[in-house]
């Protein structure tokens, strides 16, 4: 997360954020590749799914002319004080992908980073917004702000000044808030842009959805379950969820599921959390499982999904309004089951379906999980398909929609500029509506 609060005595040292944030990425690198290498516990599926592709060669810079997507990245003038939020952490790994591109370490190079922001097809904002909630949301007296919305304010000070943004309204820019809460003020006046989401949950449909937007996995917590031979009747417990079970908003269904399921016959169904030894519990409780329930919380998703995935529990997903990762590539239905809440919540239907899955059935999901599983996978060096670039894939198709919006929107640029006023170049700026309503405010240091 860029900061540029004095107070933070790791970063101060760091007087240009991406060279540093390179430097640490560069050490990660060369201990990732080693084990990379080294290991032989890998699953073949996931060989058999990058179907012969390579990754560059170490000391090769990516061709921006032969690239899926070419990224015109700001240099913020604001720090990366380190860190991460690991459920959330996109940010960190997409901004280490464009950074290898030209620095010549191993990627598959489906998104490169360019210098002339005139050869991008879209504009990459490396605001670390997650992060920047977790550390910086809450206020500390005197401040009468919490740092994380005075951050914001900067970010869109720094936006309206650059010409890239004036030419495009912000409709080519990418900006990772995958938090829930991250980007909470600046959401608001970033709506043209390509956004980078986990869920559409609190988000209203004018500002985010998923014609223009991205909905990207979180980062899975439990460990990989390499080298998994485990068959059906391997697996001793039906069906399995441990959590939080009182919930506010959607997830009142979760307290509904648990009066009903709790004392079914192979159903462990109780609370949990990611304290004292809770991930060792949901490790070894998911691999022990055939199926897995995924159910609506505070927001309709959570990386309890990716969990279930890496574990090769099928999931067994209720939540309404929850939007699905890569879903125009990927078919959920050959390794999940989806219930619709008002059926989950019916006495008996859940457990009777479950039940009603035959042993190949299942065999069948599982694996497909395995076959998929690499698609939600963030690491670095990045690999062919991985959850990194699926994202930048994700981006690239919906360039063509970003061209026209654009295109649309500069149709009377020639017309605008040569309108007369007191201030010609400032009323152009406003009157062909390049920013969305609000965002002007920003500019003058105000943050509604």
């Amino acid at each position: 997360m860029p900061t540029a609060s004095a107070s933070m005595a790791a970063a101060a040292s760091c007087r240009s954020p991406l060279v540093w944030f390179f430097s640490l990425a560069a050490a990660l690198f060369f201990a990732s590749w080693y084990l990379l290498l080294d290991s032989a516990a890998a699953p073949a599926a996931l060989d058999a799914r990058r179907q012969g592709l390579r990754p560059a060669s170490p000391g090769r810079k990516c061709d921006p002319d032969k690239a899926l997507l070419r990224v015109y990245m700001y240099d913020l003038p604001l720090e990366y004080p380190g860190g991460l939020n690991l459920q959330h952490s996109i940010e960190y790994w997409l901004t280490l992908d464009l950074l290898a591109s030209e620095q010549g370490a191993p990627t598959p190079c489906n998104a490169v980073r360019v210098r002339d922001p005139a050869r991008a097809d879209v504009v990459f904002v490396p605001f670390f917004a997650s992060l920047s909630f977790n550390r910086h949301s809450k206020v500390v007296p005197p401040a009468r702000t919490s740092e994380d919305r005075a951050l914001q304010r900067r970010l869109i000070e720094f936006l309206a000044a650059r010409p890239e943004w004036r030419r495009s309204g912000g409709r080519d820019h990418v900006v990772l808030a995958h938090h829930p809460n991250g980007m909470l003020d600046a959401r608001y006046k970033l709506w043209p842009c390509v956004f980078v989401l986990c869920d559409f949950g609190r988000y209203p449909h004018s500002v985010a959805n998923i014609d223009k937007d991205v909905i990207a996995p979180y980062r899975h917590v439990v460990d990989n379950f390499f080298n998994d031979s485990t068959g059906y009747h391997d697996r001793p417990t039906l069906l399995y969820f441990q959590g939080a079970i009182y919930r506010k908003d959607g997830g009142f269904i979760r307290q509904e599921l648990y009066y009903l399921l709790k004392d079914e016959k192979d159903v462990h169904f109780s609370f949990g959390s990611v304290a004292g030894n809770g991930i060792e519990e949901s490790t070894r409780g998911m691999r022990a499982s055939k199926f897995c329930l995924n159910i609506a919380g505070d927001t309709p998703s959570s990386n309890r999904l990716f969990d279930s995935i890496v574990s090769h529990c099928v999931p067994v997903i209720i939540s309404d309004e929850i939007e699905l990762p890569f879903e125009d590539i990927l078919d959920y239905s050959k390794f999940c089951i989806i219930v619709r809440g008002a059926d989950a919540v019916k006495k008996g239907f859940l457990i009777n379906l479950i039940k009603g899955v035959s042993p190949e059935e299942w065999t069948s999901m599982w694996n497909k999980l395995r076959e998929v599983e690499g698609h939600f996978e963030y690491q670095y060096p990045s690999q062919p398909d991985d959850a990194v670039q699926m994202i930048w894939k994700t981006i690239a198709r919906k360039v063509p929609s970003i061209r026209l919006k654009v295109n649309r929107l500069q149709r009377f640029s020639r017309s605008e500029a040569n309108k007369t006023n007191d201030s010609p170049a400032r009323s152009s700026w406003l009157e062909n509506q390049t920013l969305p309503a609000g965002f002007q405010s920003s500019a003058r240091g105000e943050c509604p």
